[in-house]
């Protein structure tokens, strides 16, 4: 399907596999679909809980080969029987009434999900599935008509260490404007006061962590504690791991120029850092980025840069970033340009270094953003905005914090700055990549890369 055309969907159902077609090939049980036509939704609609499998798919149609007597679906409804011709109810409208027309689903998790996209709607009441009692219930999303512009310059906030419990926490390294210590108090109300605070004033398009009653997009990135629980995120952008891949949550998004073009002009990489393992080397120690990973990026980027040349989107500014949660190893190298900041705590990385570094900078990689540590690549910390957490290094504390990332795909630059408890202004603004090169900002420092605290 051509970048150029607006997709409308003609008609969506649901392919059930039950456990005794598992035994069956998966184009087996879809041959009835014309993969030409159909479109599989890549969300397991029982979020892989039941015995048997449940996915959605969409049949498309170009724009452009639409006739003017052919029919457009203005509406879906789930669980309600279509209106009868006397009801005055129009499911179809003719095709000069396309910005009406139904141009995309998807699918988003919870009885209380709240689609945060421009234009996208959800669909009353929950798709009509057997309920697993323990499963959020599948909600069908709707775009009607073409997605409007967004400005080029597109912030994102990354949100770290935010630790969160059941129930409110305690919060034992506060301190006030001035850095006077603070008492003990609850936690969790401080760490949403100190990001709602931070989203009233950049207002992102994307947060790297949930944010969910304000309804902006979010990416979930899952590190040490990740698997002691499971998770279930309603309003996410995250998508499903491809298989074989070690980790949970290790997927990328696309941000695309405005209809009708929808080049991608940015590529966002998400991996899991896994967590503490047992160690005679160090104390504590991480598990590495796993060789799956790395050929996963590595596949997945090189087939997103032969995409943009297939395109003719070879010669646009591309900046790609990438997020994980425990530091690498080259966090730790001594020979490092510190910016914007001052190496207090040392880095906790893994012992072992499997070279995911080298692998992010022949894929393209500007910058990458991790956590943890709360106070020719950029390795950029998010530093930590949780009053659950630790927020003190030899007895003395900090003030807490988030990361903001400024993507600018016009002009090729990349700016982040920090948003610091009680700080009006931006903290240690700077420039990364302009006019798609990569900004040392001194010469001399020109072969090493560089930091960020």
């Amino acid at each position: 399907m051509s970048n150029c055309q607006l997709a409308i969907v003609s008609t969506v159902t649901i392919v059930l596999a039950r456990p005794h077609d598992r035994k069956l090939r998966s184009k087996n049980i879809t041959a009835h679909l014309d993969p030409r036509i159909w479109h599989r939704i890549e969300k397991e609609l029982y979020l892989c809980a039941s015995q048997q499998s449940a996915w959605l798919y969409a049949a498309l149609a170009n724009e452009e080969e639409l006739a003017a007597e052919d029919l457009l679906v203005v509406d879906i409804r789930v669980g309600d029987p279509p209106p009868s011709p006397s009801s005055g109810h129009s499911w179809g409208e003719p095709t000069c009434m396309v910005g009406q027309a139904v141009t995309d689903v998807g699918v988003l998790f919870g009885v209380d999900a709240v689609d945060p996209r421009p234009q996208w709607a959800l669909v009353p009441p929950s798709l009509q599935l057997d309920h697993q009692p323990k499963v959020p219930v599948a909600r069908l999303g709707v775009l009607h008509g073409r997605a409007k512009p967004r400005p080029d310059a597109r912030p994102a906030l990354r949100i770290s260490d935010t630790h969160m419990v059941t129930g409110v926490g305690l919060c034992r390294d506060a301190i006030d404007a001035h850095g006077k210590h603070l008492p003990e108090s609850e936690a969790d109300p401080l760490t949403v006061d100190l990001i709602g605070s931070i989203l009233d004033v950049e207002k992102p398009d994307l947060v790297v962590a949930p944010i969910i009653e304000r309804s902006i997009p979010f990416a979930a990135i899952f590190g040490n504690h990740d698997s002691e629980g499971i998770h279930a995120l309603s309003r996410d952008l995250c998508e499903p791991d491809p298989e074989h891949v070690d980790g949970i949550g290790n997927f990328y998004l696309q941000v695309l120029a405005p209809t009708p073009s929808q080049l991608p002009l940015s590529t966002l990489y998400f991996l899991d850092s896994h967590g503490q393992i047992p160690s005679k080397i160090r104390n504590p120690d991480y598990d590495p980025i796993k060789q799956s990973q790395i050929d996963w990026f590595t596949d997945t980027s090189q087939a997103q840069r032969s995409a943009r040349e297939k395109d003719d989107n070879h010669n646009r500014l591309h900046l790609s970033l990438a997020f994980l949660h425990i530091p690498l190893p080259e966090f730790g190298d001594s020979h490092l340009s510190i910016r914007g900041g001052h190496q207090r705590e040392p880095p906790e990385c893994p012992s072992f270094n499997s070279h995911f570094y080298d692998a992010l900078v022949r894929g393209g990689i500007s910058a990458l953003g991790c956590g943890y540590n709360h106070p020719g690549l950029w390795l950029c910390y998010g530093g930590g905005c949780g009053f659950g957490g630790y927020c003190s290094y030899h007895r003395v504390r900090f003030h807490r914090r988030a990361r903001i990332w400024e993507l600018d795909t016009s002009a090729g630059s990349l700016t982040t700055w920090k948003r610091v408890e009680y700080a009006m202004a931006r903290v240690d603004e700077l420039v990364l990549v302009e006019s798609g090169a990569m900004v040392d900002p001194r010469e001399e420092d020109k072969d090493r890369s560089s930091v960020m605290r």
